[in-house]
């Protein structure tokens, strides 16, 4: 089939818009970064009108860009990052945004830790309870904000928010509910003893219809059609949780693979044929309703670079990114020699809400290019934790594809590789949110038989990265130390915390 397929990548802090070929060629992108708020310590959230807003200033750019009558697109899929709430109140109109960075529940998720919540959820869902989970957000909404909360209509995930506004359906879809802890599995619907073990037992109507990714939500309407240069009537497939679209836009389909994302989220996942019941690792419905994803991740990756470069790096040299100059930087220091340790914990740990970020083991003659150096190694340690958790739980592999902002630089893909010991590839799409996305909606409209085969039209490898040998020893001496201070600094991160709720 000859034409185009529109994919839409709604993270927590940018959402794009990508034209893409059947072959994975990109025509255009368009993106632009959305606003967050912290009207508290601990709560961060973003304005809903603004994130449409921004939705249909990109779709609209990346048309114009790519210069082909919309006509041609075929179909559309969006991912978008998941957890956190979305909701829209009973009128349909937006409410509430809550990202998934926030902390705000950290608290009931200790209460409820000393009951047997966990284990009640557990049975269910195959997840406990943390912090920025949808319906622990819905909880703790229900206890602490009820006149907000009784006016809630619809619980949607981040793209469910993007698919409503450009359909008017409501919808979600299997990936996105069972990655936020709302779907029994295997059979990936929703339960009543479930709902009711979150406290949310009579708010079963507040969820929506859960969907395949593949399987057309709705189509265009006018208005939007008008609002954007989108022709009216294209379908729109349900989408897909962006873990799980990234994973199959970077090649990411077979049982035994695995997929690393360093994005806003460290994102460690390995499709397995059966759930792995180890109450550790973060289980949900992959693509098909055959298979799973185990999945370990945390807000650790990416997301401290991108804080250091607003934060302290005002002056970059024309012609090149400040995110080039940090890769440039780190690879003027010698890998083996003084770095010091960085806990990349801005938001929480996954092991400790409280966590916080920190450099340990500054000296004087340290520079800025050690201090980065020690952040791109922080968040590869962090990542490398995750994965021992999978490890011992049984999910295994011997190779890695990196994809997120993370893989665009080299020397960080590098790293990766030789902390964790394996080959690291990097998906030749920087965009694989998107992309898979993209694939979802062409196995929606019947251009790709399936995503296995939307995957292999669509995806490619760019660069391979081996291990480092050499530098193992080095690392596994620094990993140990990042483990070590980790642990020694918890009762102070529970003191630090104290002293900030009582402000």
């Amino acid at each position: 089939m000859s034409g185009y397929i529109l994919g839409l990548d709604a993270g927590n802090t940018v959402i794009k818009a990508i034209i893409f070929d059947m072959t994975g060629r990109e025509l255009a992108l368009a993106a632009l970064d959305g606003h967050s708020s912290m009207p508290k310590p601990g709560h961060v959230e973003r304005d809903l009108g603004e994130l449409w807003r921004n939705a249909v200033t990109v779709i609209g750019r990346c048309i114009a860009e790519a210069g082909i009558d919309a006509g041609d697109i075929v179909a559309i899929g969006c991912a978008g990052h998941g957890n956190g709430l979305y909701a829209l109140d009973r009128a349909g109109a937006p409410l509430i945004g809550i990202q998934s960075l926030d902390t705000r529940a950290v608290g009931l998720v200790g209460e409820w830790a000393k009951s047997s919540i966990g284990d009640r959820t557990y049975k269910y869902c195959l997840q406990k309870p943390w912090a920025a989970q949808t319906p622990t957000l819905l909880a703790w909404l229900k206890r602490f904000e009820p006149e907000l909360f009784g006016r809630i209509g619809t619980a949607f995930l981040c793209k469910d928010l993007i698919v409503n506004r450009l359909t008017g359906a409501r919808s979600t879809d299997a990936t996105d509910m069972s990655g936020c802890g709302l779907l029994s599995m295997p059979g990936r619907r929703y339960e009543q003893d479930l709902l009711e073990a979150y406290g949310l037992g009579d708010c079963a109507d507040l969820l929506p219809p859960v969907l395949e990714s593949a399987e057309i939500a709705g189509h265009v309407t006018r208005d939007v059609a008008s609002l954007t240069g989108l022709r009216a009537g294209t379908p729109v497939v349900a989408g897909l949780f962006d873990v799980v679209a990234s994973a199959i836009g970077s090649g990411v389909t077979r049982t035994g693979a695995a997929s690393i994302i360093a994005g806003t989220w460290s994102i460690n996942q390995v499709i397995t044929d059966e759930p792995i019941r180890e109450p550790s690792i973060f289980m949900l419905s992959t693509f098909d309703p055959q298979r799973y994803l185990a999945i370990e991740s945390s807000a650790t990756s990416a997301a401290n670079l991108e804080w250091i470069v607003r934060e302290f790096l005002d002056h970059v040299p024309e012609g090149k990114s400040p995110f080039e100059l940090c890769s440039d930087l780190v690879a003027s220091i010698d890998p083996t020699g003084d770095i010091p340790i960085y806990h990349p914990f801005l938001y929480g740990s996954q092991k400790n809400g409280q966590a916080r970020a920190g450099f340990y083991g500054m000296a004087g003659w340290h520079t800025r290019a050690h201090i980065l150096r020690a952040l791109f190694e922080g968040v590869v340690f962090e990542h490398k934790r995750h994965i021992e958790t999978l490890h011992a739980a049984g999910a295994r592999f011997d190779e890695a594809v990196l994809s997120g902002g993370g893989s665009r630089s080299g020397v960080w893909a590098q790293i990766f590789a030789d902390v964790l010991g394996v080959p690291v590839t990097v998906a030749k799409s920087r965009e694989t949110g998107a992309l898979g996305a993209a694939i979802a909606a062409g196995t929606g409209v019947g251009v790709f038989a399936d995503f296995a085969a939307g995957a292999m039209a669509m995806t490619s490898a760019a660069r391979r990265y081996a291990p480092n040998d050499a530098l193992a020893p080095a690392y596994a001496a620094r990993y140990q130390l990042y483990g070590q201070i980790n642990e020694a600094m918890a009762p102070m991160w529970e003191r630090i915390a104290s002293r900030q709720a009582l402000q």
